[in-house]
């Protein structure tokens, strides 16, 4: 039996939670969370209605040795909360710079579980960047506020497609400097 290895990707602890590298065996509750309309709506990336072959897509992309982005499973089996209970990833950009993004599953909104896993993530900082973004749909004020608890300080708004709503949608734009 082969098991599933990602080379420099750090497992984070945190009193509630485990930020770890992605499995294969992730694909069903990450596919279940994903295809949820108010968790695609909320994204740039994830497309609604799911198509086919979505999820396995991004699972192997995010275990890729060759990746772009790395993405930590949120894991909550060490309080017993559920294996899966959402994703963040740091983005790669030029200069030492990241860009975060996240998503928790609904049934674990307002629980304060997306402000943990980013301030984790930046706390641990695994990819040692000088400067880390975050970008967050205007009409999503709960998602600027995990930024803003971790430190992020706003600097400008912006539009990104939103893949779910088949539209441009207004943005704000988040900095964190690591030094």
């Amino acid at each position: 039996m082969k098991l599933d290895q990602i080379v420099n990707q750090q497992v984070i602890e945190t009193e509630r939670f485990t930020l770890r590298p992605m499995r294969r065996s992730d694909t069903g509750l990450i596919g279940m969370y994903a295809s949820d309309k108010r968790v695609a709506w909320h994204t740039t990336t994830i497309p609604h209605p799911l198509p086919p072959g979505t999820t396995e897509a991004f699972v192997e992309r995010a275990m890729s040795p060759e990746r772009t982005e790395d993405v930590w499973v949120i894991d909550g089996t060490v309080q017993g909360t559920g294996e899966v209970l959402g994703t963040i990833g740091l983005k790669r950009m030029d200069r030492a710079q990241s860009e975060i993004g996240y998503w928790v599953a609904p049934a674990f909104w307002n629980s304060g579980l997306a402000s943990e896993a980013v301030r984790a993530i930046v706390d641990a900082n695994p990819r040692d960047d000088d400067t880390m973004f975050g970008v967050v749909f205007q009409d999503n004020p709960a998602s600027a506020r995990v930024l803003t608890n971790a430190g992020f300080e706003y600097i400008g708004d912006a539009q990104a497609f939103s893949v779910a709503r088949n539209a441009t949608v207004a943005t704000w734009t988040y900095i964190r400097n690591m030094g």
